[in-house]
């Protein structure tokens, strides 16, 4: 009995041991060469202990890994850094027309994510994330419920649907990132900040899609961006709102001559009551405000100097900022 009491204590030990080996401040590192401690992101994901107060950093080698993942809500202070922005690859390739045995009918958009970020305080950076089905339905490849997001550095690839910030109050900015897709390729109800970002049309479509609550003062802000389309693409709108007070705003951004001189589009005539589309001080061939609908607003210097970060992300620069000194 006291033999078996011991090795049941020297297994516990053993087993904590383990688990305790990546509970550290230190980076883990990632490589489906073999050459990291782990071939696959989720398996580094996985070690990391729920709601840690220090910064953990996931180093991700160049390759590319084929892998749906999903950073749970009981994680934080995380950083997914790749090795190469243009050679680190998170791919898959689901989209919402896919049928299965459960789902006969497809699995629909919100099933369709390459990663799904739930926790919050996470870092993406030197990566590209990538949702490569056929265009043959909706295909989400960055889906974030989490808040105090940050992706910087980063690509962004898809067709409908790439990026969706799926809940409503909950903050993410992205840094000199590049997104491109077709069809309301960024969407949802949260509140995102884009700064000096690359949004690339594909086709002949929507850029936005936003869904913002009413009681929600800011959506979608896009700060000296380039908006820029494949070629022949010369029929893009900036946006629809989805659901009704959609905002979304580009100020101090380059508008190529994809974009319809109108602008905008109100998906249902009712939303041109209550959506919230503005701009201010555009440059480029698809800047020209002489024919926009008379529902958007062009906003006044006056106006446009209260829009700063600290004011978008909740009247002071979320901690989270500073933390990651990305700005």
């Amino acid at each position: 009995m006291k033999q078996i009491i011991i090795s049941l204590l020297t297994l516990l030990s053993l087993t904590a041991t383990a688990a305790s080996k990546y509970d550290n401040p230190d980076t883990l590192v990632v490589a489906r060469d073999g050459t990291g401690e782990f071939r696959n992101i989720d398996d580094a994901i996985e070690v990391c202990r729920a709601f840690m107060d220090y910064h953990k950093v996931i180093f991700v080698k160049r390759g590319t890994y084929k892998e749906k993942l999903v950073v749970p809500s009981w994680l934080t202070n995380i950083e997914i850094c790749g090795e190469d922005v243009e050679n680190t690859i998170i791919t898959w390739d689901d989209h919402a027309n896919i049928k299965t045995q459960e789902r006969p009918s497809g699995m629909g958009t919100f099933r369709t994510y390459t990663i799904k970020v739930e926790g919050s305080h996470i870092t993406f950076k030197n990566i590209t994330i990538e949702n490569n089905s056929a265009r043959l339905g909706q295909a989400v490849a960055l889906h974030t419920e989490g808040d105090c997001l940050t992706f910087v550095n980063c690509r962004l690839l898809g067709h409908q649907d790439t990026v969706y910030t799926g809940v409503a109050g909950a903050r993410q900015y992205f840094h000199h990132c590049y997104i491109e897709g077709t069809t309301d390729f960024i969407f949802g109800p949260g509140t995102a900040w884009f700064e000096q970002c690359t949004i690339h049309s594909k086709a002949n479509s929507y850029i936005t899609a936003a869904s913002t609550p009413a009681d929600q003062p800011y959506g979608y802000v896009f700060h000296a961006c380039r908006l820029t389309a494949d070629e022949g693409i010369d029929k893009v709108f900036l946006g629809r709102p989805w659901r009704d007070y959609g905002y979304t705003l580009f100020m101090e951004c380059e508008l190529g001559a994809h974009i319809v001189p109108q602008g905008w589009h109100h998906w249902q005539k009712n939303r041109e009551e209550t959506a919230r589309y503005l701009e201010y001080n555009n440059t480029g061939a698809g800047a020209d405000t002489t024919k926009r609908v008379e529902w958007s607003r062009q906003l006044s210097k006056k106006e446009v100097k209260n829009i700063t970060l600290e004011e978008v992300f909740g009247g002071n620069k979320p901690p989270f900022m500073q933390k990651n000194k990305v700005f």
